[in-house]
């Protein structure tokens, strides 16, 4: 493989990772404002977003939504209006 096609390969690999927003377990908010909070910011349906507030809350992390930094901004920008814990990585 020559030089070009590996720095065309590592571009390549940049442009395609997606980002993610990952939520964190907190002590303060229920799990019905979690799960009503993925719904309106992740357009989660009721099922999903009751799945990630039961992982987040036994593994104190997970990731709720992938996709392109400028979908998943405004999203973590409610989540953490909301008061929940958040970050795109």
């Amino acid at each position: 493989m020559s030089t070009q096609e590996e720095v065309l390969e590592k571009v390549e690999t940049k442009v395609d990772k997606e980002n993610e927003i990952v939520l964190y377990n907190d002590d303060y908010n229920t799990f019905d404002h979690v799960i009503e909070t993925l719904i309106y910011a992740c357009d989660h349906t009721p099922e999903q977003a009751e799945q990630c507030s039961i992982l987040v809350h036994y593994k104190g992390k997970c990731t709720v939504k992938t996709g392109a930094f400028a979908d998943l901004k405004p999203r973590c920008s409610k989540l953490l209006d909301a008061g929940l814990s958040a970050e795109i990585v």
